[in-house]
């Protein structure tokens, strides 16, 4: 048993100790030290140090503190590394993934031909051998989700979703209080969405003979054209020559002239004039498609009768493409196993909503400044004031016909038909350049104009002309759209085509994709912004110009002329 004596002095002795060792190899003190340390004394019970425990204690504090912002710098680092090595790997993962659909894509390449062009000699045969055609490596279906479905998950992106929708809210209730102040009662009768919907019986019957067209025409052709390329006959020739033709006749007065025949001679209001032009426009892109990826099967066939017997698309397969969303014809697309009708009848509502939307935009903020402008000749100023104010209208209009139709439209049909590939547009809103912008903004128009418009014009010319490829694809596009807005409004005014053949080039090749940062992305969207107010300012100026001003004799010079050149009003009346 030991005495108190013998404690203190082995306690004394175990103190020199650890004083010594702490003056000749200083030891990193815990957290728990720190902040014992830091309160400037000792607990209660513990003898106080010494002043040379004292400078061992601060020099300890001075330690830690090092230590620990190296810690902090260290940490910083190692996310900074952290983050570079997660975008190098995602980069090198869809690099991987794309070459892979590459590949794949090659092992199935088919000789391509024009429209029910005739069976190629040897000589011709050999020139396909040594160049390899678009065909094969055309687009690739996958199951997807659309980008905005992803985004809305994360309540931040949700947030501007809402942002909308209030001022959608706050739209209404100013209509409705300026209405109940002017007419002393609520006014609720949506008479411009009556006027520009009019006439739905001949709109929809129309639209039925324009799809039963479409859905026999080209396939009774194509079906006929492929069993004539089946027997060893002379004649197959004379039959793709004679059947070609019939197929474009068809293109060109069944579904180009007659359908503008009838809303020009019923005057059709311009959401009426949209639907009927819209569906001509998708009906010949869709039809073309299907001729364009079948014709090279069949002539792939005929050149090597030793393959399995030759396999007409069904009559099913052709119908289901005619209602998916995509103008790119496969035998079969990637199918989700259910289908999610809640999903549907959200997706029709959110299309209800923006049609409301867009007719609220147009009440508020187009009507009243048009209605009252006076329309001066070559007025610089009032010019200027118009465009300005064109954008704030211009931009909703432009979200919400994307928002409508790229993502709500298409979603529910792709839901309804259980289409898995729903990448109908990208991330168009991070373009830092015009290039990239028109490849993302609307995938399933790119995907025709650059599969059968590009890359076909590259495969005709050897690709011996890319800019001249990019400038027929812009002349193409524009000519399109013009077309579009000349008939539904009932009046020729290329603004539209003029952005597309000026601006649109010139930028697509000035802001292309080594354009890179914020910078670039914001000049993207001044420039877009600018664009709108153009087209708005523009059209509807000239939309009231039609009406204040009508031609009593008009030449076809004055047919071109627009109006709103030399119309000045003098009425009040609309």
């Amino acid at each position: 048993m030991e005495s108190p004596v013998d404690r203190r002095e082995m306690e004394s002795g175990e103190n020199c100790v650890l004083r010594t060792r702490s003056h000749a190899m200083p030891k990193m003190p815990s957290f728990s030290d720190l902040d014992s340390s830091s309160d400037g004394g000792s607990s209660p019970g513990t003898p106080q140090q010494s002043n040379g425990d004292n400078h061992i204690t601060s020099n300890g504090r001075i330690e830690v503190e090092q230590v620990i912002s190296k810690k902090l710098q260290l940490k910083r680092k190692a996310e900074h590394l952290k983050s570079d090595l997660m975008r190098q790997f995602d980069g090198q993962v869809n690099e991987f993934m794309d070459s892979l659909i590459e590949e794949s894509a090659s092992l199935e390449a088919a000789p391509v031909s024009a429209v029910f062009s005739p069976p190629l000699s040897d000589k011709e045969r050999s020139k396909l051998g040594n160049f390899r055609p678009p065909h094969g490596q055309g687009k690739q279906f996958v199951s997807r989700r659309s980008l905005l479905d992803e985004l809305f998950e994360v309540n931040h992106i949700r947030t501007i979703y809402h942002m909308f929708i209030a001022l959608l809210i706050i739209f209404i209730l100013s209509t409705l209080v300026v209405d109940f102040i002017d007419e002393g009662r609520l006014v609720l009768d949506f008479d411009l969405l009556v006027y520009a919907f009019g006439q739905l019986p001949l709109v929809m019957s129309t639209w039925i003979c324009m799809f039963l067209s479409v859905l026999l025409v080209p396939y009774t052709l194509f079906y006929v054209w492929s069993q004539s390329q089946l027997g060893s006959h002379g004649h197959s020739r004379l039959y793709s020559l004679l059947l070609g033709s019939v197929f474009l006749l068809y293109q060109a007065l069944g579904l180009g002239f007659l359908p503008t025949y009838v809303v020009v001679t019923n005057s059709l209001p311009p959401a009426s004039c949209f639907i009927i032009i819209l569906e001509q426009v998708r009906l010949m892109m869709k039809a073309h498609s299907f001729v364009r990826e079948n014709v090279p099967k069949v002539l792939a066939w005929t050149k090597d009768k030793t393959s399995p017997g030759l396999v007409v698309p069904q009559v099913s397969q052709y119908l289901y493409f005619l209602f998916a969303p995509t103008l790119i014809y496969r035998d079969k697309y990637p199918r989700n196993p259910v289908i999610r009708w809640s999903y549907v009848a959200t997706k029709f509502l959110q299309v209800l909503g923006c049609l409301f939307y867009a007719y609220y935009v147009f009440v508020r903020l187009c009507i009243p400044q048009f209605h009252s402008i006076s329309l001066q000749l070559f007025d610089l100023r009032a010019m200027v004031l118009c465009v300005f104010n064109s954008i704030l209208p211009g931009v909703l209009v432009l979200f919400l016909g994307f928002f409508a139709f790229l993502h709500c439209w298409l979603n529910a049909f792709a839901e309804m038909l259980r289409f898995a590939d729903r990448m109908f547009y990208k991330d168009w809103w991070n373009s830092t350049s015009f290039a990239n912008y028109y490849r993302t903004w609307n995938v399933v128009v790119h995907d025709w104009l650059y599969y059968y418009v590009y890359r076909d014009f590259l495969w005709i010319s050897q690709k011996r002309f890319r800019p001249a490829a990019v400038f027929f694809v812009f002349t193409v596009s524009a000519v399109v759209h013009e077309y579009i807005l000349a008939v539904c409004f009932g009046f020729f005014y290329p603004v539209l085509f003029c952005l597309f053949m000026c601006f649109g080039l010139m930028f697509n090749f000035i802001l292309h994709d080594q354009r890179k940062g914020p910078i670039w992305n914001i000049i993207m969207w001044t420039s877009l912004f600018l664009g709108q107010g153009f087209i708005i300012c523009l059209y509807s100026q000239e939309w009231y110009a039609q009406r204040y001003c009508p031609l009593k004799e008009s030449t076809f010079f004055d047919l071109l002329k627009p109006r709103s050149w030399s119309c000045q009003r003098t009425d009040g009346k609309l």
